[in-house]
């Protein structure tokens, strides 16, 4: 069983403040089982999108875990404008999304199953 969204993301944002990065849930979803996303801000107008991992990523070993994978700026970090805009075809295609976004000059994302 999957744990559900609410509390993912509560135990998610308290694991960025504990590192040191500032991390605050912009818009929030359904409770038991919205998609999340992750913004990182790099602070300097830029930033990275992770999102979802497609279901081909899961290992049948953990078929219950949350698996992110790079959105936007897999390369080079993407603008802070792009990275929005892809956001809202998100919320269209889908309201009922979490968004957290984390500030840290460094780019860290602190997930410890991203697929990158």
């Amino acid at each position: 069983m999957r744990l559900k969204s609410g509390i993912w993301v509560a135990a998610y944002v308290r694991r960025c403040h504990v590192e040191g990065a500032f991390a605050a849930v912009r818009r929030r979803g359904a409770e038991e089982a919205g998609a999340v996303y992750i913004k990182i801000s790099k602070l300097d107008g830029t930033a990275v999108l992770f999102g979802p991992a497609p279901q081909a990523v899961f290992d049948e070993a953990h078929p219950s875990g949350r698996i992110f994978t790079i959105i936007l700026g897999r390369e080079t970090p993407a603008s802070d404008a792009d990275v929005e805009a892809r956001l809202v075809r998100e919320i269209r295609y889908d309201p009922d999304v979490w968004i957290v976004e984390v500030e840290d000059r460094a780019g860290r994302n602190f997930l410890d199953d991203a697929v990158v």
